[in-house]
């Protein structure tokens, strides 16, 4: 079965995982997802991740991304919410200049630009606009 929204999916796979306290998760490959991850990754929502190669051998028939997620020293959850907003039946695009902050700028959002998938930092200091992937907090 295929996926409509891969986003859509390996944001609630994370949000799942992190709610059941998981300490990994693995997700299926798109290079937006990988460039989502990455950007969890440099804002420090994520410990890391890994690209695991297609493998029939291993009954890995999809590339898929396994994400290791990352805790405080009490056991709680860095990510409180992401939220998808942009979605394939509603589209939500953003202008430069009108760059949503997401709680006082305590969280980010993750926009796909024209320059790449980048932060709402990123985006509002280059002053370039696009899609309105997801909110993180």
């Amino acid at each position: 079965m295929s996926v409509t929204d891969p986003i859509a999916d390996a944001i609630t796979k994370v949000r799942n995982a992190y709610r059941a306290k998981h300490i990994k998760v693995t997700v299926n490959h798109s290079n937006v997802v990988e460039n989502v991850i990455k950007i969890l990754v440099k804002e420090n929502y994520i410990n890391s991740y890994q690209i695991l190669e297609r493998d029939v051998d291993k009954k890995r028939y999809r590339k898929q991304i396994f994400i290791n997620l990352r805790y405080t020293n009490t056991g709680e959850t860095l990510i409180r919410g992401i939220q998808r907003i942009s979605k394939p039946g509603r589209r939500v695009y953003v202008k430069g200049t009108n760059i949503p902050s997401v709680y006082n700028n305590i969280g980010c959002a993750i926009i796909s630009t024209n320059r790449g998938v980048m932060v709402d930092r990123e985006a509002r200091k280059i002053n370039v606009g696009g899609e309105y992937l997801c909110k993180v907090w």
